[in-house]
């Protein structure tokens, strides 16, 4: 019998955050044009360093009213071009990230993008090389999830020609660390204001419950959402959300992100990088390639190669000049396949 990839039913309106701004659809990616201006790169960039800071803190540390930062937020958040995001680290959790690299029939890219966008596990959703390939990330919790979609869903879908998984051993890049912190406005001394104080870390696996997943699932959904919106979402009490939340931060479960448009700083292209390194040079070769101001992540990975990262740039000519600098000046990459992005149809927003 032939199997397709499941569809998720149509989105349920979020619970609005402290903004008052509520998000659209995140299976597919909307954007409204406006100009950006420095006030709204320092509020990103505030964001990055604390994004569960208050309105009040932002403020006092930008020099505007509380109003100002809350309208500045609710505008870009509804606008599409930035979000907080509650994110999960796969490895406290036990979960497995995979880079899925989906070879379609050109009349059928769109529609199977769609498909994945719907699921709950996917984020980073594009249409690349031509419209023909997508490529995605998904987050698996454990063997079986990974064999029904990687060996029986997928490869079974109608017009799905081929599927390169790649599972990630290592991030070099990403998660917390965002590229807004390497594009920064922000000086130093506003910087330290923002910063919150170093949390505890409890070493350890997590075992994680249903209300766990209902808490991350929320804080997917909205990272700034407030304790009253977490406790109706799980059924906990405000007193709990705040408890199990500091709890699974402690146990590096879960962290907080940016879901943003990168027209913001001026960069609008994004590029996916894969590249094969020497086996004994790739510690090395990652951390390089991480630090570059274009790489927004990276991670070593299985696969016919071994070095993933995203490159964002301003234009085609940026792109070209990083490929042939910074990433040809790294002496252990032995080959690059550079694939842009025609089509982004989900972002980070992932929903456990």
């Amino acid at each position: 019998m032939r199997s397709e990839l499941t569809l998720c039913p149509a989105p349920v309106r979020e619970p609005e955050s402290d903004s008052r701004a509520a998000d659209s659809d995140t299976c597919t990616l909307k954007k409204v044009d406006f100009d950006y201006d420095d006030l709204d790169r320092q509020l990103v960039h505030a964001l990055q360093i604390d994004p569960r800071a208050s309105f009040s803190a932002i403020a006092e540390a930008l020099g505007v009213s509380d109003r100002t930062v809350a309208r500045r937020y609710a505008r870009l958040r509804s606008a599409g071009a930035v979000r907080v995001i509650g994110g999960v680290n796969e490895t406290p959790s036990g979960a497995v990230r995979w880079f899925l690299r989906i070879r379609c029939a050109p009349a059928a890219a769109g529609a199977v993008a769609e498909a994945l966008a719907r699921r709950p596990d996917t984020a980073w959703v594009s249409l690349t090389s031509g419209g023909t390939e997508i490529t995605c990330t998904v987050r698996i919790e454990n063997e079986a999830d990974s064999e029904a979609l990687l060996l029986a869903k997928l490869p079974r879908t109608p017009r799905v020609e081929g599927v390169t998984a790649h599972s990630v051993l290592h991030e070099f890049y990403g998660g917390s660390d965002s590229l807004v912190a390497k594009l920064g406005v922000l000086d130093e001394a506003t910087v330290t204001q923002l910063r919150p104080p170093p949390l505890p870390r409890r070493p350890g696996r997590a075992t994680l419950d249903e209300g766990d997943r209902k808490l991350l699932a929320a804080l997917a959904a909205d990272g700034r959402a407030g304790f009253e919106q977490l406790a109706a979402a799980t059924g906990w009490s405000p007193t709990t959300v705040r408890r199990r939340m500091a709890e699974l931060r402690e146990r590096d479960v879960l962290y907080f992100d940016l879901d943003l448009d990168w027209r913001l700083h001026g960069r609008g292209i994004r590029t996916l990088l894969w590249l094969s390194v020497a086996p004994a040079a790739l510690e090395e070769t990652g951390a390089a390639l991480a630090a570059h101001p274009e790489v927004a992540y990276a991670a070593a990975t299985t696969g016919p190669t071994n070095l993933y990262a995203t490159a964002v740039c301003a234009s085609q000519h940026e792109l070209y000049r990083y490929l042939t600098t910074s990433v040809a000046a790294l002496p252990a990459v032995t080959h690059v396949e550079t694939a842009p992005v025609i089509k982004t149809v989900k972002q980070a927003a992932n929903r456990l």
